[in-house]
Formats: C-alpha cells, structure tokens, sequence
C-alpha cells in the first residue's frame, strides 16, 4: 500500500515558507453558495472577464488546422519576439532588439526565471508590502529570501528609491516593483523609477520591472522601464491587457548577456513555452486586435470611475485614484478590525466575492479588501446596491 500523502520530514524546507492564496477560501465558498442557487457577484478574481479577441482565437484555430505543432525554440517563435520587439517600438518608440526578447510560460514564467538568474541561496529580493503574493514565492524557490518593504498611501502604496537604500545590505540582490501593481492598481513616477534604476545599478544590484498591467492605464499611457540604463529586467504578459489569462503566455526583456542564461534555464524547467498560445499571440499586435482592446481599457475606465466613488460613499478608505490595472485597494478599517472575516461576511450576507488583503503581505492586510472590476457595469452596480443594504444593515 502506498501513501499518497509524504510524512512531514520528506518535504522541501522552502514549502513551509510558501503560503497558499488565502483567497481561494472565499472563492470557494463563493462556488458552493453558487451551487445552492444563490447569485454571488465575482469582484475577487484578478483576470478581465473579456473574451481572447477574435483575430487571436482564428490564429489559433488556423495553427490547429495546419496539425503540427512541435517543440519551439526555447527562447520562443522568431516571429512573435520579432513582433514584441517592433510593438516596444510602435507604442513606446523604443528601439528593442529582438535578441534580448525571451518568450515566456506566463508572467509567472518570466518572473521565476528572472529570480532564477539573479538570486543566490541566502540573498534577498528587496518588494513592496503590499505586493503580488507570487512574487515572494519565486524568490523563495529559488533559495532567495523575500524582504518586503511596508509601504502606503504617502508613497501612492509603491516603494522609493530612499526607502529601497535604506533598506539595501550586501546580501541584496535586486529591487522587484510593479507599474501598474497589484494590488494597487499606481504606478512608479517615471523619475522616480529612474532613481530607483540608478540605485540598483549603484549598489550592484539588478531591478526586476512587473509591467504585466501596462496597457490597462487610465488617463496615461506607462513609460517601460526599458528606456533606463542598468541591469533592468522588464516583465510583461498576454493575460490582462491582451485577455489571454488561460493561454499562459509571457515575455522577459533581458540585458543581452544574461539572454543565453535564461534560454538555458528555460530549456530545462519546461523546453519552451506553448506552440499554439505563441502562434496565437501572434494576432495579439495587428490593428483590428488592438482597436478592440482599446475599447475594453475604456470599458474598464469606466467601471474604476464608478465603482471608486461609490465604496468611498459606502466608508471605505481610498485615498488615492489608482491609475491603472483593474482593482481598488479599499481601506475597511472603519468598518471591520478583520478584513478576512469582513470579507467572508459580505460573502453570507450581501453575495460578493472580494479578496481581503491577508494575500499582500503583513502590511495592515486586516484593514484592507482588494475590490476587482473584472465583471460589467451591470454587475457592479448590483454589488453596490448589495453592500449598501449590508453595512445599513449591521
């Protein structure tokens, strides 16, 4: 008979750091009061609730069609880092090299072989608190030690430059940020990015750049850390802007001498990233593909500017309006002291779904809720009605 389960002394030490996402206790009781014929509105789930645009999903189907999709290169389809080379240039007006594009499994994919490269057993990764729960654990697996920054509101909940040097020791080996970040939502100020850049360059360090929610800016278009000098590593995604969440499809900017390193790490975690989600994203750049996601940043627009105003009305806290990405990080302290049982209570009683903070990091995460607007206008409106009559209620 054999044990599915193995004893405690035969697991990896790193597990015991790696925590699970405490948000999936709130979808999933979310799914079961779904199942006994409740309606639950979804504002907990980080992924736009948009389809793949059409011109993706033909490239994909006319992939199939063709019936052979083999083992890619590892550092990805010639093609497509063509195509994202020439997208830096035509929307940033940045000359890239196409050389320095390493096609990905996911942002997660690029995030973990950028810690791969760059990180030591024993160094730490300097981030923000709050910040990406992943995030930590790719340092973590890799040996590294996450060292996250308490940061808020006064610093638009994004670190700085002094706050990064003062925290900066010799067991330091890069700075990670996010512009747009989950799950804030702000962006790094272009000069202040540049201090940062500077900064890491100074100590000898690498910055690792989480553009993943470029393209979802509202009011601004982000600037891309490429434009900075230094060992700068530049992370994106085809999940939110371009809405191919499922297809897990990403992409590393890397300075060119650490490209083979990654190919190599690559080629010996998973041999290459998914044929058909690459030929697929092919599709991503052309016009008709853009003009559609366009129109759907400005359907998400839309939603920030209603839905912010309303929960400000309702008591919560947000002193800042976030500039990109699709989620308000709502202050809950003068409406619960536990932003999880807060949460778990909106779920039973009003029927939506939200992420309490305790995901972040230890930042006061009991005072805060992450608030998605993946879901229609329509929807919103509902979950509002039902938090009114809920706090009216208490």
């Amino acid at each position: 008979m054999t044990n599915d389960r193995l004893p405690p002394s035969r697991l990896a030490a790193r597990m015991r750091a790696i925590e699970p996402f405490h948000a999936m206790d709130v979808l999933s009781r979310a799914r079961e009061l779904e199942r006994q014929g409740r309606s639950i509105v979804h504002m907990e789930v980080g992924e736009p609730d948009f389809p793949t645009p059409r011109p993706v999903l033909d490239a994909a189907a006319r992939a199939l069609a063709g019936g052979s999709l083999p083992y890619t290169e590892g550092l990805g389809l010639r093609p497509l880092r063509e195509a994202i080379a020439r997208f830096y240039r035509t929307r940033h007006g940045l000359e890239v090299s196409p050389e320095r594009v390493v096609v990905t499994a996911g942002g997660s994919g690029a995030l973990l072989l950028a810690m791969g490269v760059l990180v030591e057993p024993g160094e730490e990764v300097l981030m923000a608190d709050p910040s990406y729960p992943c995030n930590r654990q790719f340092v973590r697996v890799m040996g590294g030690e996450p060292r996250c920054l308490p940061v808020g509101p006064e610093t638009r909940w994004q670190p700085t430059a002094e706050l990064l040097e003062r925290h900066w020791t010799a067991r330091t080996a890069a700075a990670l940020v996010a512009s747009p970040a989950n799950p804030t939502g702000t962006l790094i100020e272009p000069a202040e990015l540049a201090r940062i850049a500077a900064l890491t360059e100074a100590r000898g360090g690498a910055l690792v750049v989480d553009e993943i929610y470029h393209g979802l800016t509202y009011g601004l278009d982000a600037r891309t850390a490429l434009e900075l000098p230094g060992r700068v590593f530049v992370v994106n995604s085809f999940s939110k802007y371009f809405d191919m969440t499922g297809w897990r499809l990403g992409w590393l900017v890397a300075p060119p001498e650490y490209v083979r390193e990654l190919e190599k790490l690559q080629q010996n975690l998973y041999i290459c990233p998914s044929h058909l989600a690459q030929r697929a994203a092919l599709a991503a750049f052309e016009p008709a593909t853009l003009e559609v996601l366009e129109a759907r940043r400005g359907e998400l627009r839309a939603r920030r500017d209603f839905l912010l105003p309303a929960l400000r009305e309702l008591g919560f806290e947000l002193p800042l309006v976030p500039e990109g990405a699709f989620y308000l990080y709502a202050g809950c302290g003068r409406l619960a002291e536990d932003s999880f049982a807060f949460a778990l209570e909106i779920l039973e009683r009003a029927g939506v779904a939200l992420t309490p903070g305790l995901d972040f990091g230890r930042h006061q995460p009991e005072r805060h809720l992450r608030v998605s607007y993946t879901t229609s206008m329509e929807q919103l409106r509902v979950a509002v009605e039902r938090l009114r009559g809920f706090l009216a209620a208490r």
